[in-house]
């Protein structure tokens, strides 16, 4: 069930699925919400998403830490892009990203404080 080095596991994870939900989410989320025509929204959603699910498809397989350190810096992006990008004035692109970041920055938070536990299990 664990990974060979510490820090990793193998293993199919409720945050990983989230995570993969949420990046999913993220890609679909553009036209689900039509806001595709609000370039800087709609990239970032996709961009963003891209790499979420990328990461939570890895982590089914194989956590590492870097992943979550990845996705806790995706995640804190996500939550003050409506501001940096200039897309705060639409509120649904907004708690859509906003929201999306919390969940996903809050899962890699989870994961990054679980994993140092499962470490000493190994030993």
């Amino acid at each position: 069930m664990y990974g060979t080095s510490p820090g990793s596991r193998q293993s199919s994870t409720w945050e990983d699925w989230t995570n993969l939900i949420l990046g999913l989410w993220l890609i679909a989320s553009p036209w689900l919400l039509h806001f595709t025509g609000t370039t800087a929204a709609a990239w970032n959603g996709w961009i963003s998403g891209a790499i979420i699910a990328a990461l939570a498809a890895a982590a089914l397989y194989q956590v590492q830490k870097w992943e979550e350190w990845t996705n806790v810096v995706v995640g804190i992006w996500l939550a003050v892009s409506p501001w940096v990008l200039g897309f705060s004035n639409d509120p649904a692109t907004t708690w859509n990203a906003v929201i999306v970041g919390l969940g996903v920055l809050c899962v890699a938070g989870w994961e990054l404080y679980v994993l140092p536990a499962e470490a000493r299990l190994q030993h």
